[in-house]
């Protein structure tokens, strides 16, 4: 507030906001684990907003929004390189004993638990999909 930055300010508004809504729908306190889900949950609905606006010509809506996911994800932990995710799904893949595209789903829950909120999970569903399918 007192640096005045009206972009930053209004972002952290709607993440507080989202965290007692989800706090007083499920009557809980929320953890760690559970304010990244929310915050991740919030940077996905923003990138889904910048891909429609950017189809619809409006770039000024798309860089507002691009805007907000920069400050939501400084809020994150440290992301995965891209090295460190595909050792992960090796191991994952290993560990299971998948073959083929029909053991995704095992390998992805193993994954979801490692890998929620240091990852981005869609590009951790494509690595194992291209994996399993080669």
């Amino acid at each position: 507030m007192r640096a005045k930055d009206a972009a930053r300010l209004s972002t952290l508004r709607l993440l507080s906001a989202a965290i007692k809504q989800r706090e007083v729908d499920e009557r809980i306190e929320l953890d760690d684990d559970a304010v990244v889900g929310v915050i991740e949950k919030m940077i996905k609905q923003r990138r889904e907003s910048i891909a429609q606006f950017e189809k619809g010509a409006r770039q000024d809506l798309a860089d507002a929004e691009k805007a907000e996911v920069q400050v939501l994800s400084a809020y994150l932990p440290a992301q995965m390189s891209d090295a460190e995710i595909q050792r992960e799904v090796e191991a994952a893949i290993a560990a299971s004993g998948a073959s083929g595209a029909k053991d995704m789903g095992k390998v992805m829950a193993a994954l979801k638990g490692k890998l929620a909120g240091k990852a981005d999970m869609g590009k951790v569903s494509a690595l194992v999909k291209a994996r399993l399918a080669g």
